[in-house]
């Protein structure tokens, strides 16, 4: 069982962007190895993607392809210290992609380095969570260079909640799940350009938390709300409720009128 990676790290990792890459239309489950999360301009369009470090070349892919798969092997506990209760109870199950780089599980991040975007944008990205669907807690944080971590986005408090992610940047945390199953990460990436136009992209973000099927996440429907449940058929009870308290009334008024008459 691996261990909850606390070993300080920089939180701001640059690296250099190839000069061509491929944009591939496959879904794909990508279960280990560097994949980084980014806004782009695709056909002149502000759009977040993923981009796949995992083959022999780099890849951007949308999201509606991609479900990063998070194993059993990721499984550890909430740490034994207060500083961490906001993951859940000491000594609970969770499921960690860690900040660190580690062998056999995904290693997602973030990063505003696409040539495009750091050519355009006035200085940083803003990056929303809208709400978390899914079958536990959710959590991403960093890990300070004092051990201390440092809360971006939890599904126990409320949403909308906010980073800034300043152009030029490439950066790792803790993704942190509570239970299997597939969850949904309701996702917006926003900027202002230098010519002061406002630009927004929103999705959905797949991730599949355990040894069951992680394809089964590609048929979750992504921004569909929940409809208001129907009414049991069967007998009227509310209109026969009212029914009975109008007879009453009406035997009322007919005793009252009678009293009066023999009077």
């Amino acid at each position: 069982m691996s261990r909850l990676m606390l070993v300080p790290v920089l939180a701001l990792l640059l690296i250099t962007q190839p000069a061509a890459v491929a944009q591939a239309a496959e879904r794909v489950v990508i279960e280990h190895g560097h994949v980084d999360l980014g806004p782009r301009f695709v056909d002149g369009r502000w759009t977040v993607q993923l981009r796949d470090d995992t083959g022999g070349a780099p890849q951007w892919r949308d999201l509606s392809d991609v479900v990063l798969h998070v194993p059993d092997a990721a499984r550890t506990t909430v740490p034994d210290d207060q500083a961490y209760a906001f993951l859940g109870d000491r000594g609970s199950a969770v499921w960690v992609l860690p900040q660190v780089e580690q062998n056999g599980v995904v290693w997602p991040g973030w990063n505003t380095q696409d040539p495009e975007v750091a050519k355009a944008v006035d200085r940083e990205v803003t990056w929303r969570l809208h709400g978390v669907r899914g079958p536990g807690r959710f959590a991403l944080f960093l890990t300070g260079n004092f051990g201390a971590p440092q809360q971006i986005f939890t599904s126990t408090t409320p949403t909308p909640q906010e980073t800034g992610v300043e152009v030029g940047t490439h950066v790792h945390g803790n993704w942190v799940f509570g239970a299997p199953g597939t969850y949904l990460l309701d996702i917006e990436m926003s900027t202002r350009t230098k010519d002061r136009r406002e630009l927004t992209d929103r999705q959905a973000l797949r991730i599949h938390v355990g040894n069951t099927d992680p394809r089964a996440a590609f048929d979750v429907p992504a921004g569909q709300p929940e409809q208001p449940k129907a009414q049991p058929a069967g007998f009227p009870w509310q209109w026969a409720g009212l029914g009975g308290l109008v007879l009453v009334v009406t035997v009322v008024v007919v005793v009252l009128r009678r009293r009066r008459g023999e009077r």
